[in-house]
């Protein structure tokens, strides 16, 4: 869970973009982050500035992409930082740098897709002066164009899961567990056959309390084989799920339990 920053989500982001608040994002690593420096003073005198800066270690974006690097990245404006990266987060990307930009529209496009390319980025969320001001018309930087970089990990796990409410407790004869929600193509859940509404009672014929448990043994498990007792329509089986690996910091929003 990283800090809250006390600023509305786009003035949060013009102060990530200076890096006053290098912990916005739910996806930012939990070892010391790379801070950006304040825009030069040039650009004060409306001097073009483009400036990029890495949220994750190259080696492990290299180690966990889902797939290369695009020919070139798929770039949208955004209008809510907090939204756009949860959107994202939940589709299995993982915010990989960020950058800040002065200068005329075509500069800074120009700019935003050679930092896209020399990041490996898959998608990119620009930020125009006029979202800034939208929220942060009182902070620093927030004229500047914003923008945030993105790449596709491949998913330890790759579905959601939530707590038992206490009927389905009773269902299941008083036993814990969790129910996997929105499964994710492609991913280990996915070819495991998990489906939502199944019920996941056990790894390796140890009882599961709750969706913090099985969080834990998630992560415990990353890169191994485990095998899961599961419950759907009333019938019992085991599957064996081979886990991915897991980001070094951090985790990606599908690995977190659902919330409903």
């Amino acid at each position: 869970m990283t800090p809250a920053c006390p600023r509305p989500a786009l003035a949060a982001l013009a102060s990530l973009m200076l890096g006053a608040c290098a912990s916005v994002s739910h996806h930012v690593s939990t070892t010391p982050p790379v801070t950006a420096s304040p825009p030069p003073a040039a650009a004060a005198a409306n001097e073009p500035v483009a400036q990029y800066v890495p949220d994750r270690d190259v080696d492990e974006v290299a180690r966990m992409r889902s797939s290369a690097p695009p020919a070139a990245a798929t770039i949208e404006n955004g209008h809510s930082f907090d939204a756009d990266d949860d959107r994202l987060g939940m589709a299995g990307f993982v915010r990989i740098g960020h950058g800040v930009y002065h200068g005329s529209e075509s500069f800074v496009r120009k700019a935003i897709d050679q930092h896209a390319a020399e990041a490996g980025a898959e998608r990119v969320i620009v930020y125009p002066p006029a979202a800034m001001l939208e929220s942060a018309a009182n902070e620093p930087g927030a004229d500047a164009w914003g923008a945030t970089y993105y790449v596709r990990y491949r998913l330890a796990f790759g579905a959601t899961f939530r707590d038992l409410r206490e009927d389905e407790r009773t269902n299941l004869g008083g036993k814990g567990g969790v129910e996997i929600g929105s499964v994710m193509g492609g991913t280990p859940a996915a070819r495991a056959n998990l489906m939502a509404g199944d019920y996941v009672i056990a790894i390796d014929n140890r009882a599961i309390a709750d969706k913090a448990a099985f969080a834990a043994e998630l992560r415990a498990n990353a890169g191994r084989s485990i095998t899961l007792t599961t419950v759907r329509n009333g019938e019992t089986s085991q599957r064996i799920v081979r886990l991915g690996e897991a980001p070094a910091a951090g985790g990606t929003r599908p690995e977190e339990p659902a919330r409903r």
